[in-house]
């Protein structure tokens, strides 16, 4: 079992996988009952510390970074020792004036700081899909650019996390398949003054090349089960997901198959949906029932299976899907 026996849990199981389960609850009570040690990665969009209340619930300021302090406290514990902890952040604009808020850093210097996280590495998530935010600034003064990039903290419990970025490389540019291609020299053999030593193999083939810590991904995924049979079914579905390929990135490049990765505000569980398809065990958990239930549609291809699923997890009985992946 993923949880120790600790007495009645504040947490009820919505549904398994072959990998995986998703809750409904508290996630701090199942963090604090996970075996130590035992996660491979943490991965998880928190709701955002915006001004205006969103239904899925959020605070803001100084409340907001305590608030999500207790949370990476409790992950540390879990993580195996090459472990990682990778948190997608948006930013937001302090109440009433057009200047940015630094909870996001200060987020990310509290951890490191005062619960001991390193920071291995950030990363920027642009995504082109998004609409021009916040109105006041950007759509009616016009003195703001439209804010696209979330920032991406990926904390790792040692100095040297599990990650192999040879599993997430991207296509080659233009250029480099044509060199590739051509299996000439278009360059000089030497010592650049930037430090880097070009050789006579620099035009080897690698199966692709090195991906940059930023992340374009545009956040668009309109035709999946999810939203499609939602529709159909006028189920509501979570406000805020993130895209298939952003959890996809970071646990093809921080996890092998069989490890262990938890998302701790799952929504629409996004996250358990890519690690069931990679071969990973996951956790998922939501305090919001109807979130939850709603997410068992990612693992179903049939209408009407995917709302007797719905169905049984909001009338609390939960269900055994046979995976799809």
């Amino acid at each position: 079992n993923y949880i120790k026996n600790k007495g009645e849990l504040k947490l009820k199981l919505a549904y398994k996988t072959k990998h995986g389960k998703a809750f409904i609850g508290d996630s701090l009570e199942l963090l604090k009952n996970l075996e130590p040690n035992s996660v491979n990665l943490v991965i998880t969009s928190p709701p955002f510390a915006l001004l205006r209340k969103k239904e899925y619930g959020n605070k803001n300021g100084e409340a907001y970074i305590e608030w999500l302090t207790q949370f990476a406290q409790a992950i540390k514990p879990i993580l195996t020792e090459d472990g990682s902890f990778v948190i997608d952040m948006g930013g937001a604009y302090q109440k009433g004036k057009p200047v940015r808020s630094l909870y996001n850093y200060k987020v990310l210097i509290k951890f490191c700081d005062e619960l001991g996280y390193n920071l291995a590495e950030e990363f920027f998530w642009y995504n082109s899909s998004k609409l021009p935010s916040p109105i006041e600034w950007v759509n009616k003064r016009k003195i703001r650019a439209k804010d696209s990039v979330d920032t991406v903290w990926w904390f790792s419990k040692s100095a040297f996390p599990k990650a192999d970025v040879k599993k997430v490389l991207v296509p080659y540019s233009d250029r480099m398949k044509k060199l590739l291609k051509s299996k000439k020299h278009f360059y000089d053999p030497a010592l650049r003054p930037s430090g880097h030593d070009i050789s006579s193999g620099f035009n080897k083939d690698n199966g692709g090349a090195i991906p940059s810590n930023l992340l374009q991904i545009p956040n668009s995924d309109s035709n999946s089960n999810y939203l499609r049979f939602a529709r159909k079914l006028h189920i509501k579905v979570h406000p805020a997901r993130f895209p298939s390929k952003l959890p996809e990135f970071f646990i093809k490049y921080l996890t092998d198959p069989g490890d262990t990765v938890v998302d701790i505000f799952g929504g629409s569980n996004t996250t358990g949906m890519v690690a069931e398809n990679l071969q990973r065990n996951w956790i998922s958990c939501d305090l919001e029932q109807q979130y939850v239930a709603a997410s068992v549609l990612r693992f179903t291809d049939e209408i009407e299976e995917g709302k007797a699923y719905y169905d049984s997890i909001m009338h609390d009985k939960a269900v055994d899907i046979i995976s799809l992946f």
